[in-house]
């Protein structure tokens, strides 16, 4: 009996641990997927950024520089780019201190 508890305690770890935080992740992959539009600018899986300017089911035209466009696989889209606002401070940058 004391065994068959251990064995749903280590079961329910697992299922908490591994199991949902996958599952969250994979719905938040899904979900950025199906919103991708025209003109968005992503990362793919190999860290190449581009910017969106054909998609359709399984494959996005990634424009990565100007007038060069590779085209891959819709799931390897890893995430979006956020544009985040500058720091103050110079061009590369650096904060003023």
């Amino acid at each position: 009996m004391v065994i068959l508890v251990y064995f749903a305690v280590i079961a329910l770890a697992f299922f908490l641990l591994i199991v949902l935080p996958q599952r969250r992740r994979a719905t938040a992959h899904r979900a950025l997927l199906a919103s991708l539009q025209v003109g968005d600018e992503v990362i793919t899986i190999g860290g190449i950024l581009g910017t969106i300017r054909d998609l359709d089911d399984e494959k996005i035209q990634l424009e990565v520089a100007e007038g060069v466009v590779v085209t891959v696989a819709r799931n390897a889209i890893a995430q979006a780019v956020v544009d985040t606002p500058a720091l103050p401070g110079d061009a590369n940058g650096e904060v003023d201190q």
